[in-house]
């Protein structure tokens, strides 16, 4: 297990201003057992593959840099850095940037997620 872990800026800016890119930092293949942790970086215009969409667990960002837009149950919200967002399991949400920089957030996921059920449910 390693037991330190950096999240590496660099390559998430590789992916450019037109794909998001995730660094997992903590997930079934590196030893997770009762949550998953991704870095993601999203650019201009990205956002959530699923659109308005539902997960079997909770699913907590924390904002980095950038404003990411997130819906919630219906009611927009602007999140700038230093912003924590819950999505309880089951809630109906979705995330986008709408700003002219790309977002990054740390995304946790608990408990630990199912490796063999699709981990967002599109609604």
């Amino acid at each position: 297990m390693e037991y330190v872990r950096k999240v590496d800026f660099a390559a998430l800016e590789q992916g450019g201003a037109d794909r998001q890119m995730t660094q997992k930092l903590l997930d079934h293949a590196s030893g997770a057992k009762t949550c998953t942790v991704n870095c993601i970086s999203t650019p201009a215009g990205g956002g959530s593959p699923a659109g308005l969409h539902v997960h079997d667990v909770d699913q907590i960002f924390y904002i980095l840099r950038g404003t990411m837009n997130v819906e919630i149950e219906g009611r927009r919200y602007d999140c700038p850095p230093g912003t924590l967002v819950v999505f309880p399991a089951g809630v109906r949400h979705r995330n986008w940037n709408g700003g002219d920089e790309p977002t990054v957030h740390l995304a946790f996921n608990t408990p630990l997620p199912d490796p063999g059920v699709p981990f967002a449910k599109s609604v």
